[in-house]
């Protein structure tokens, strides 16, 4: 005879079931959705449902990343999502670049800015906002972090401040031997650094013990199956794909509210990079809301490190088709937005401790950013 509880577990089971197999049909609808409405012209309607699958994907995303990062653990599933995010967004980047023409000159200075900004800003400050409200201080390790943010600080530096002071050619662009040059030391050091953080010193990527000497566990069971994690990945790049692919499918609909709104035609690609970094955001603050921000900051930094150490290799080897000049230098408000980011990391990431006012002040920073980029 089943008791009441037993048909209660059994519900509970039943749902647990069909949430993982959505997670497995939205990212496949999601994709065969982007195949029949790439390159078209959309009415409202099919708009609104790409959007809709878009949001699944991103969920599902998430899921996967989770999947995967406790088969293989820290900071091997840190690198997982933030690798694979930036791949397929580097491949849209260049794939735009090399099809659009003159408009498309400063793309991948536009998002790799924009990226950096939501991620040191956005992404750090939410994970700091949330172990904070937690615990009262977010706690982290700063010989990590402190590398992480000073690599990323020197890749921004090299890949988007030095050209719009370099001499060799008018504006702010690089020569084909400047180009060359910062694409090989961008991917040097973004190798260098995951050497780095899956080598030797793997436990200053790792969560720190508290006050009390606890350390938060993952609230995860057993870990899964390699079968299940395979899947699980295979899920997660069919995911992205979704994500990075209907973000442009909307990107028409976006750019026409944009203009009716008479806001700056850049402003499309600020709001493009959110919705592309939205699966590292949700797993950054669930890590967050579980006490693993340490975790969060490996995906916020190496997310920016990420699209900057790949997106410069690719335009590079790209500028070989491209015709016309690849503007790469940033102007004076986004080089003081730059230079506070870097600042402000470093007096948060220092003591390896923050409180809730680090976390504002790096969303403020981003609010900053954001307003701007609408209103220049």
């Amino acid at each position: 005879m089943i008791t009441a509880s037993g048909k209660v577990g059994r519900v509970i089971a039943t749902l647990r079931a069909q949430l993982r197999h959505w997670t497995v049909v939205v990212p496949l609808l999601a994709v065969v959705l982007l195949a029949m409405t790439w390159n078209r012209t959309l009415p409202g309607p099919v708009v609104a449902v790409v959007a809709l699958f878009l949001a699944g994907a991103v969920l599902a995303a998430v899921h996967h990343a989770e999947v995967v990062a406790h088969k293989v653990g820290e900071p091997y599933g840190s690198l997982v999502l933030a690798v694979a995010v930036t791949v397929i967004e580097v491949a849209l980047i260049v794939t735009l670049m090399i099809s659009g023409g003159e408009k498309t000159q400063a793309l991948a200075r536009d998002t790799v800015f924009a990226a950096v900004m939501i991620t040191c800003n956005g992404i750090l400050g939410l994970s700091l906002l949330l172990g904070a409200l937690r615990r009262g201080v977010a706690v982290f390790n700063p010989e990590g972090t402190g590398g992480a943010l000073a690599t990323v600080a020197t890749l921004a530096t090299l890949s988007l401040v030095v050209p719009t002071f370099t001499t060799s050619r008018p504006g702010p662009q690089f020569t084909p031997a400047q180009l060359a040059f910062a694409a090989v030391a961008s991917l040097a050091l973004y190798l260098l650094f995951v050497m780095v953080q899956t080598g030797r010193h793997r436990d200053y990527f790792l969560p720190v013990p508290h006050e009390d000497g606890t350390v938060t566990a993952d609230e995860h069971a057993d870990p899964p199956s390699t079968r299940a994690a395979l899947a699980s990945l295979g899920l997660l790049i069919v995911a992205l794909v979704a994500v990075v692919g209907d973000a442009k499918t909307v990107s028409p609909t976006l750019e026409a509210g944009v203009a009716k709104a008479n806001l700056p035609p850049s402003f499309v690609g600020v709001v493009i990079a959110l919705l592309v970094l939205l699966p590292e955001t949700l797993a950054a603050a669930r890590a967050a809301r579980r006490d693993r921000v340490q975790i969060s900051l490996n995906l916020a930094l190496g997310s920016a490190m990420a699209s900057i150490g790949l997106t410069i290799p690719a335009i590079a080897v790209a500028s070989i088709w491209l015709e016309g000049p690849l503007l790469l230098g940033l102007g004076g408000t986004e080089m003081a937005l730059l230079a506070l980011t870097a600042v402000a990391g470093v007096l948060t990431v220092v003591p390896g401790r923050a409180t809730l006012l680090q976390g504002g002040v790096h969303l403020a920073i981003l609010g900053a950013f954001v307003f701007l980029a609408a209103s220049p």
